[in-house]
């Protein structure tokens, strides 16, 4: 058996699904797939004195599911006051109007497509629904539209699809952006050596308890990938599907697919900066 404290982050064992820190409580979505691990991570989020609550990423629209987090925040004496989304891919905001339904909360999300209300979300705004205090951090790259939400009181960030809690992220080319995405994982560096945050809340797999090692991972992983494709390119590998094959060959082929939208995503950088 592996050491979780040797893996890259330090990701927690045990139960997924219940409290993480303070203030932030996971419900664990039943949607568990190769690309969304053991499902999609629903985050309560409140003041531990408060009667009001802060729901961010509801999940798919699947009613039993939405119905739960609702019940959780309930049996703590909490009543959910707004929805937050971390991106717009369906695994993390599908259920969204569904759940706002059940709760008569507004969504607000970066997208304009995905809110429910006149409030958006952008770099800089700080949620401060029942004295809790979530700061949002931009962090574009695996989708245009990502956000994190630095939660200080409890030295934590969630970072939705940015920093999974086991393996690494898909740059979901042509939305998102390599180039992008490093200066988020520089961002979230920052906070990690900067402001005091030392616990991830991922959007799936176990919360970690070192952010900073998990993102200097992921920049070195980074950085080796990019390097292994400007490789493939000058070895005559011409199209992502090639690149695919040859570099993440020690890959489950089922996540090629997925793979050959970071490739894509990696020949753009490679090729914006002149380097194949």
């Amino acid at each position: 058996m592996t050491d979780a404290s040797a893996l890259p982050g330090q990701p927690r064992g045990g139960v997924l699904s219940g409290p993480a820190t303070a203030r932030a409580v996971n419900v664990l979505a039943p949607n568990a797939s190769a690309m969304t691990l053991d499902g999609t991570n629903t985050w309560i989020v409140s003041e531990p004195d408060s009667d009001l609550a802060v729901v961010v990423d509801p999940g798919p629209l699947d009613d039993g599911h939405l119905r739960r987090v609702v019940a959780t925040a309930e049996q703590a004496g909490k009543r959910v006051a707004l929805t937050l989304l971390t991106h717009g891919h369906p695994d993390h905001a599908e259920g969204a109007a569904r759940f706002a339904e059940l709760t008569r909360t507004r969504v607000r999300a970066l997208d304009p497509a995905l809110r429910l209300g006149d409030e958006g979300l952008a770099a800089g705004d700080v949620i401060t629904t029942g004295g809790l205090e979530l700061r949002v951090v931009p962090t574009p790259g695996h989708t245009a539209d990502s956000l994190s939400f630095h939660l200080p009181a409890d030295g934590a960030v969630l970072t939705g699809d940015t920093v999974l809690g086991r393996g690494t992220t898909v740059v979901a080319h042509p939305d998102g952006r390599l180039g992008d995405y490093l200066d988020s994982l520089r961002r979230l560096r920052s906070l990690s050596v900067d402001d005091g945050v030392h616990t991830v809340l991922p959007g799936h797999g176990p919360v970690l308890e070192d952010a900073q090692g998990v993102v200097e991972y992921y920049l070195a992983h980074r950085a080796n990938r990019l390097a292994q494709v400007e490789t493939a390119v000058e070895d005559g590998y011409r199209t992502p599907a090639q690149v695919v094959a040859h570099v993440y060959a020690d890959v489950d082929r089922s996540l090629w697919p997925a793979a050959e939208l970071s490739v894509r995503a990696q020949m753009d950088y490679l090729e914006e900066h002149g380097l194949i």
